[in-house]
């Protein structure tokens, strides 16, 4: 039997489950309270930063059942005919529940004659419906879609919170990780949840070989092609010491092992912060 990725066991089921996004969830919580529900919203912002997850959250404070949810993938579903049929079927009551609510995934993807066919049902839509769009590239949905929309923009998720819900996951799935761990994981993830809990996953089958269920941190940065804290360590003190010989054996190095030389240079960053907020 497959085992259930991360990302889809550990997704937020209610608002205050969704992390990084307090600026969104606090505004449709007061919505759902107050009975302010619009008929239209537009997600932006990076992957994997709960876009989708609110949606679904919002969908079913709504009051939207299970089976009048219809999730569309803009990328694959991209045409007019498909926008058609969402028009003719956006007219029909629920078959359950309150509403009907319509979730438009990469949005941007549309073309500009489904965007049309779209405008023309959100200038006028049925009090039974909503319709809650999700995209990665605002820029390209065009003025008039965001002009009939309430807006709401997703950050990146901070590395602080990342770290933490890494630590909290890998509990949960009965493996031990440390702080530097949680955090090489956060690193590479960007601000994205996603890709943080993808990477988790990976990780965490490291520790199911362990006996003592514990991930260390060279375990990590061997599986994550993550450069030693030796190294990161020679290049600050290359640099401090003005020593151009030890800096640029240090990057010979880093170039041998065939290291990430952007996370390199995260890393290097990370460190240097945290020693200027200590001074």
């Amino acid at each position: 039997m497959s085992k259930l990725a991360l990302y889809r066991k550990y997704r937020p089921r209610k608002f205050d489950e969704v992390l990084g996004q307090n600026h969104i969830t606090e505004i449709l919580k007061n919505a759902v309270n107050l009975g302010r529900i619009s008929h239209a919203y537009l997600f932006s912002g990076p992957r994997g930063t709960g876009k989708t997850s609110v949606a679904r959250i919002l969908a079913k404070e709504a009051g939207c059942s299970d089976i009048d949810l219809i999730e569309i993938d803009a990328a694959s579903s991209r045409g007019i005919d498909e926008i058609r049929t969402l028009r003719e079927g956006v007219r029909f009551s629920p078959l359950q529940g309150d509403v009907k609510v319509y979730i438009i995934d990469e949005v941007h993807m549309l073309t500009k004659e489904a965007f049309n066919a779209l405008l023309k049902t959100l200038e006028e839509p049925p009090k039974h419906a909503i319709f809650i769009l999700a995209t990665t590239e605002l820029e390209k949905v065009p003025d008039t879609i965001i002009s009939r929309c309430q807006n709401f923009s997703f950050h990146k998720i901070p590395e602080n919170i990342l770290r933490e819900a890494m630590k909290v996951t890998a509990q949960k799935e009965g493996v031990k990780i440390d702080g530097e761990t949680a955090g090489l994981i956060a690193l590479f993830a960007e601000g994205s949840f996603r890709d943080a809990q993808g990477m988790l996953d990976q990780i965490l089958t490291l520790g199911d070989s362990n006996k003592d269920k514990r991930i260390t941190e060279k375990e990590a940065r061997e599986f994550l092609s993550a450069p030693s804290r030796e190294m990161v360590e020679n290049i600050i003190l290359s640099i401090i010491g003005k020593d151009t010989e030890k800096g640029l054996s240090v990057i010979h190095e880093v170039t041998e092992q065939n290291l990430n030389i952007k996370t390199f240079l995260k890393l290097i960053l990370r460190d240097v912060r945290a020693m200027l907020l200590l001074r």
